[in-house]
């Protein structure tokens, strides 16, 4: 740059600014202040450049032009900008600098005339800002952003580097990326150092510096992927030497397994079937994803989500591990879902519907979703009303989760009153198929004979599944010969009734885990009847204990063994005759005292017993008090299954008798086993079943333990029933799918809403297959949950796995190591089994289709997650098919061994993954132009390198 010019009339080349690069004649001094004025008056432009010029200068050249004399002794010179600096070095703006005070601000045009007439001092540099968009205002950013570039590995070596607000966080990763000479095939991210020393990651670049509230001498740290697709920031310090073992580890990419953070074997086979899709995987390992991050999108997680699913894929298709730790996605999906915090099992298909839906919301291309309004067919072609609704869907919804799992279903609404017809066409992400249910139930029960000398016999009954007590008595007359009229039912938990059951209940309000007992009664008996001869008595043992911090003079009752229901002749309801009868039903395991341990007592006294009182009779009298008893566990409630209500009169109000020296006393107690010290209010009808007393039988310990044989007591038979197996026969997915497309009536809990009737009205309902994705989801519907059971069904689907595959490929010499849920004993079962091949869905899908594209809707299993176990406890894996390799692999949390196709189907089939087979084709035509050829057919003989991965 040139220096000073002598005066305003030396036109000769002087200071010009290099980007002007043509000389301005100089003008008269009043036409410079027009100009000059003219230029600073403009409206700001976003993206322009204004300089600044020092208040000092920019006065006296303003006293100059206004005296109209260029030989006036006012000449500025030229523009001299020192005092705005902080030294002559680094040529940084001074702080707090004020417009109008310390500097004026003049458009490019302007200052590039001032610098044409005047030049710029030497050696200084223009000081050039941009205009930038604020909220509501347009204002030239005087004072840029100035941040402090580290790396991760390298803290302590800042470099700085100034950014505009408006300039994008991608420009200040861009930029690191060039000062640290990171090469473009590594992977980095930004993370924000706070005040406090921790840091946050900066997840969307595509914001500006000022929307990502950057301020100058923030640090921003830049982090360098891992080989192994990890993070070092994720990674504890004191694993240095493992991540080194990890990165010289080479397998075969995607034979990866997960480990098992305590319960999250669920999370792990719902990673491991959608890591197995290969266009989704591809998809994230290219870094397409970078460029439709949706951070905006209220439905979804700011990115997060999908941000941490691509890295778990990174590091699980690097090659360099055995197994990775999914610590960080299981907090991230923990974050945004409550209910998979902590350590509790879940269900594989339930995360992965939170999964796919927010990967979709996470990667929606679609930034603002315009509101449709959801039209029915009213009598419109289908194929017009299908395209409507899928291009509806796709104006709010268009991302790779789309591209690859929605389709489209019909579904057909019938009111049965009017006869509207309502059509319309729904997205979905997978299917959830029912499975054929059986109206058949298997139940175990224990049979109780009034013959003393038989021990309980359990029986497995088959009933129908929505019968009544009365069909199980039924089955059970078939075994035993016995009437079910002369038949109780009861649900016995811990040594007491938890409920005696009509003959008119339902059986679905029966558990598989209750403890059915079913005794034989005397035909003449019932509970609570009058009309009846004999009356049934319930029955508890209890045996006398000393109760814990309390004097030995204190005694409590716990009850134990089995309790009883005994039938008794109304006429014969005194105390002496219920011992007999009691200790006669006990006989074979209660041995009768000698006359040698016996005191027969006044027999006198016998011939002037009380009579037991008949039920509801209350008698005038007392009897020594028990004392404070206690009946042990406590008996389980449940909402509308109480036990039966004792309102019976206590052992106080029964009448005395002489007593004799006997094994057992007896008392009335209530359905708890406790004594029950309640008043009572009787008629003169008496009492009904609530009311009738419970006896117990109180063993003092010593008596018990000469006359009372447990071992025998708690004996029981199995009758040959209990040998035999009920046999499921298979289905095939085919019937799954036919009842997915049958038409069903709506629940009473779910009508529908007739238009024309003007009323909710419980409508017939028809789904039917219109369009399927590239990658088909079918969730087989296990789990069964009604109003009084809930169930698993463990029925044996078969599913074709694909067509033309290899198989019996895997040879003797294959080491297997322990895996949980396959089989007994936790191998797997190498017997082959029989797979139907070829999944056509042709027959299916009602979409009018030509010759040629039939072979659109045959599919190829890719991976399948499997549940072990039952209802309160169970565990997942997964097989999956690798989509380099061709082979298929068993996947059980942190282990991973290869199978072969028969090993795939069994019972524990959950959730299935099938491919298009013209998708299959297309991905591997696109692998073999980009890398040397691959086997891509499932269940192809493995490489033998990775044969025993483990």
């Amino acid at each position: 740059m040139a220096a000073v010019a002598a005066n305003p009339a030396y036109t000769a080349a002087t200071a010009v600014d290099d980007r002007e690069p043509q000389r301005e004649a100089v003008l008269g001094l009043e036409s410079q202040r027009r100009q000059i004025e003219n230029g600073r008056g403009r409206p700001l432009q976003v993206g322009e450049s204004w300089f600044l010029v020092g208040q000092h200068w920019y006065k006296q050249w303003e006293v100059y032009v206004q005296g109209g004399d260029r030989d006036s002794s006012t000449f500025p010179g030229c523009i001299n900008n020192a005092e705005l600096f902080e030294d002559q070095v680094n040529w940084r703006l001074k702080k707090g600098l004020v417009e109008g005070e310390d500097y004026v601000l003049l458009p490019a045009a302007a200052w590039h005339y001032l610098v044409n007439w005047y030049g710029l001092e030497h050696g200084q540099p223009p000081i050039e800002r941009k205009v930038v968009e604020l909220p509501s205002i347009h204002k030239v950013e005087v004072y840029s952003v100035e941040l402090l570039l580290v790396q991760h590995s390298d803290m302590d070596t800042p470099h700085t580097a100034q950014f505009s607000q408006t300039d994008s966080v991608d420009l200040v990763l861009h930029t690191a990326r060039e000062q640290f000479l990171v090469s473009p095939q590594e992977e980095t991210r930004l993370w924000i150092k706070n005040t406090e020393g921790s840091c946050e990651r900066l997840c969307n670049t595509r914001v500006t510096v000022l929307d990502a509230a950057l301020k100058t001498g923030q640090v921003v740290v830049m982090e360098t992927q891992n080989k192994d697709g990890t993070w070092p920031s994720a990674q504890p310090h004191d694993m240095s030497s493992t991540l080194e073992e990890e990165e010289e580890f080479q397998g075969q990419p995607g034979i990866c397994g997960l480990t098992n953070l305590g319960n999250t074997c669920f999370m792990n086979s719902a990673l491991q079937c959608l890591s197995n899709v290969p266009q989704l995987t591809e998809y994230f390992l290219k870094n397409q994803y970078l460029e439709e991050l949706n951070f905006c999108n209220p439905l979804g997680m700011k990115g997060e989500i999908a941000q941490a699913y691509a890295d778990l894929v990174k590091q699980a298709w690097s090659g360099h591990h055995r197994s990775i730790v999914p610590q960080v996605f299981k907090t991230k999906v923990g974050h945004f879902a409550s209910q998979f915090l902590g350590y509790q099992q879940h269900d594989s298909q339930e995360l992965l519907s939170f999964l796919l839906d927010g990967l979709h919301e996470d990667l929606n291309r679609v930034k603002k979703k315009e509101y449709v309004e959801l039209c029915d067919a009213a009598g419109r072609p289908d194929q017009e009303v299908a395209q409507e609704a899928w291009q509806n869907h796709k104006r709010r919804n268009d991302s790779v989760i789309v591209d690859t799992f929605h389709g489209l279903f019909k579904s057909t609404l019938v009111c049965p009153d009017c006869g509207n017809v309502s059509v319309t066409f729904d997205p979905f992400c997978y299917l959830s198929v029912p499975l054929p249910v059986s109206h058949k139930r298997v139940m175990e029960v224990f049979f109780v004979s009034m013959d003393p000398r038989r021990k309980p016999e359990q029986h497995r009954l088959v009933v129908p599944k929505k019968g009544k007590i009365s069909d199980l008595c039924v089955a059970l007359a078939k075994h035993t010969g016995i009437s079910p009229e002369r038949m109780m039912v009861a649900d016995v938990f811990s040594h007491r009734f938890y409920k005696i059951y009509q003959l008119e209940e339902s059986l679905s309000s029966i558990l598989d885990r209750d403890d059915i007992f079913i005794y034989e009664v005397s035909g003449r008996a019932a509970i609570g009847e009058n009309s009846r001869e004999d009356v049934v008595l319930p029955i508890y043992l209890r045996e006398r204990t000393p109760a814990r911090d309390y004097n030995s003079s204190y005694y409590g009752l716990m009850l134990f063994g089995h309790p009883l229901l005994v039938s008794v002749p109304r006429d014969r309801l005194s105390w002496d005759a219920l011992y007999h009868i009691l200790l006669y039903r006990l006989s074979r395991y209660v041995t009768r005292p000698t006359s040698d341990d016996e005191d027969d007592g006044d027999e006198k006294d016998l011939e002037d017993k009380d009579s037991l009182p008949k039920p509801g009779h209350v008698t005038e009298g007392s009897s020594q008090d028990p004392g404070l008893e206690q009946a042990g566990p406590s008996s389980r409630v449940m909402s509308g299954s109480r036990a039966p209500v004792d309102n019976s009169p206590g052992p106080s109000h029964w009448p005395q008798r002489a007593r004799r020296k006997h094994l057992f006393t007896l008392h009335t107690v209530n359905s708890n086993g406790t004594s029950d010290r309640s008043t009572f209010n009787e008629d003169t009808h008496g009492v009904s079943f609530s009311s009738q007393p419970y006896i117990a039988i109180d063993w003092e310990p010593e008596m018990k333990k000469r006359y009372y044989d447990e071992v025998e007591a708690e004996g029981y038979v199995k009758h040959d029933c209990v040998g035999y197996v009920l046999k499921k026969a298979p289905v095939q997915l085919q019937e799954c799918i036919e009842l997915f497309t049958t038409v069903e009536t709506l629940e009473k809990e779910n009508p529908w809403y007739c238009p024309t009737c003007k009323q909710h009205q419980l409508a017939t309902k028809k789904l039917d297959l219109w369009m399927l994705p590239e990658t088909l989801i079918i969730h087989l519907k296990r789990f069964s949950y009604t109003k009084f059971s809930r169930e698993k069904l463990d029925t044996l689907v078969e599913f074709p796995i694909r067509s033309g595959a290899w198989g019996g490929w895997l040879g003797a010499g294959v080491r297997w190591g322990g895996r949980q849920g396959l089989g007994d004993g936790g191998a797997i079962d190498i017997n082959p089994c029989h797979t139907h091949r070829d999944l056509d869905f042709s027959e299916f899908v009602i979409k009018p289709q030509n010759d040629s594209a039939r072979e659109l809707y045959k599919y190829d299993l890719i991976a399948v997650s499997n549940h072990y176990g039952g209802l309160r406890d169970g565990h997942y894996t997964t097989f999956a098919c690798n989509k380099d390799s061709g082979q298929w692999h068993y996947f059980d949390d942190s282990s991973v061994s290869p199978v072969t196709e028969n090993q795939i189907e069994s019972k524990a089939a959950y959730v299935l993954f099938y491919q298009r087979q013209d998708v299959a084709r297309r991905l591997q035509t696109q692998a073999s132009s980009s890398k040397p050829p691959a086997s891509s057919a499932c269940g192809a003989p493995p490489k033998s390198e990775f044969t025993d991965v483990n």
